[in-house]
């Protein structure tokens, strides 16, 4: 089946009854999901597994599939209203989005970010459907070396995501390194900093971590300045309208986003959660006005909105045509497939063709759900704002703990959650930045792992590097990005 023949098939899929009936209950139990704080997509879809045992393995990928993006898409309705990020991928949401929220402009910065992930996710499967089984290749392209390289070039964003002190950034940066490093060596089987408890051996998790640095951290300023607390910030939940300037604004990140995004979401192990931090850098550095963002910058809420959605999409690159999951959700897809009789890699194409195709066109109009769905429903949602302080603050840390939960089954991880809420609340009180500890945390058993496989296929020499054009490319825009910031001169003040 050609290409053409193969997307009017898929379109045929997606515009039955059942494809836009699965289509909707996906979307629609996926932005509820990624609503709260905590509960991502992953355990979803592990219980629709049984559930869509007996279906047409295309209508069942198609429901999966949405409650995928649809959680992406909804994520980022905590992090701005809450400061709590749904899920991993709307982290860096919170950075622009919850100021935005303080400053009473909770009902724009919602809008911003329906639109952005609309535009993100809708360019997205733009782009897959052109470039499915071109970008294939491109992903298997991708060793060690590469991985190690791309990594490298994103840590070294780690003072652009600084508050201030370079110093502070870089210490918060060192943080997150070292409790990546907490759990089995990969390599060796080694304990590492388990200090005998079991419970470690598996590392910390993500949100764990997430939650605590921010959403506790939030609720422990709450509940410290309830009594200082503008009641006006509260109530006021702003218009929805955006202005032609504020449309303006947005356009370049959500343009350069949305490519960006995509590219990396194929690369596999990449996933939408770096693709929103990189999104977020990247547009800080183009910025003129760098110090607006963190502040409540439309540029810094677009950014990652975008990428991240954009990401979504591109990560059915390598799920659909190699096999290869690049997060722990396409993980359980992948299962999900396999379950269902349907084995991903490079012959879907020919063998299961109305599948491939029938999943990419339903995006299509899931996107356009989503944005339905959400647009009209800001200002009921904004009205989180208006519930009274010590019962939010109540709802905040009780969706915490039960998100927590529900990703090990273990008690532990809540200790664990107290304890990076305490050093969250303390890293605000002497205004040490959390994105820098974040973004290395997520890197860093990453670019281990890459540089040890990398030293493992060249017997230990950094010599391979030079051997790769991409690796080389990545490394020389990461020395870049060092160097050139100590030879730019200051502007001269007036």
């Amino acid at each position: 089946m050609g290409g053409f023949e193969g997307i009017l098939s898929g379109f045929q899929v997606a515009f039955s009854w059942e494809g836009i009936v699965f289509v909707f209950i996906g979307v629609l139990a996926g932005t509820f999901i990624g609503m709260l704080p905590g509960l991502g997509p992953i355990s979803a879809i592990a219980v629709m597994i049984p559930i869509s045992y007996g279906f047409d393995p295309t209508i069942a990928l198609v429901m999966m599939a949405g409650v995928y993006y649809g959680a992406v898409f909804g994520g980022s309705t905590s992090s701005i209203l809450l400061n709590a990020p749904g899920i991993s991928g709307t982290v860096a949401t919170a950075f622009d989005g919850h100021p935005m929220a303080i400053q009473g402009k909770a009902g724009k910065a919602l809008a911003i970010a329906a639109i952005s992930s609309f535009i993100g996710g809708t360019f997205g499967v733009i782009l897959l459907m052109l470039f499915a089984p071109m970008l294939a290749s491109v992903a298997i392209a991708f060793g060690p070396p590469e991985y190690f390289a791309l990594m490298f070039l994103a840590l070294t964003a780690i003072a652009s995501l600084s508050e201030g002190s370079l110093v502070k950034a870089l210490i918060s940066g060192v943080l997150g390194f070292m409790f990546a490093t907490v759990g089995i060596d990969s390599q060796t089987g080694t304990p590492r900093f388990t200090f005998g408890n079991a419970n470690l051996l598996s590392g910390i998790e993500f949100l764990v971590i997430a939650l605590g640095l921010f959403a506790l951290a939030e609720v422990c300023f709450l509940i410290i300045n309830s009594k200082k607390e503008n009641k006006e910030i509260q109530q006021n939940i702003g218009s929805l309208k955006l202005s032609r300037s504020d449309f303006k604004e947005m356009k370049g990140p959500a343009t350069r986003q949305s490519l960006l995004g995509f590219i990396i979401g194929v690369l596999p192990g990449a996933g939408a959660t770096i693709a929103s931090f990189i999104g977020y850098i990247f547009e800080k550095k183009l910025s003129k006005n760098p110090e607006s963002f963190g502040k409540g910058s439309i540029k810094g809420l677009t950014a990652p909105e975008t990428a991240n959605n954009a990401a979504t999409s591109g990560a059915f690159v390598p799920l659909l045509s190699l096999g290869i999951p690049g997060s722990g959700t396409t993980a359980v897809l992948l299962g999900a497939l396999l379950v269902l009789g349907v084995q991903p890699g490079p012959l879907l194409f020919e063998e299961h063709p109305t599948l491939f195709w029938g999943v990419i066109a339903s995006m299509y109009i899931g996107n356009v759900f989503l944005l339905i769905l959400n647009l009209p429903l800001i200002p009921y949602i904004a009205k989180i704002l208006l519930i009274p302080r010590p019962l939010l603050i109540s709802l905040v840390i009780t969706f915490c703990m039960i998100g927590v939960y529900a990703i090990s089954f273990n008690t532990f991880d809540l200790y664990l959650l107290l304890l990076f809420g305490v050093i969250g609340f303390f890293m605000r009180l002497v205004h040490f930045p959390a994105p820098p500890f974040i973004l290395s945390f997520i890197l860093g058993g990453m670019i281990e792992q890459s540089l040890r496989q990398t030293l493992t296929i060249s017997n230990g020499s950094l010599g391979i590097f030079l051997e790769r054009p991409i690796a080389i490319i990545f490394l020389i825009l990461a020395i870049l990005t060092i160097v050139i910031p100590f030879f730019r001169k200051k502007p001269i003040e007036p």
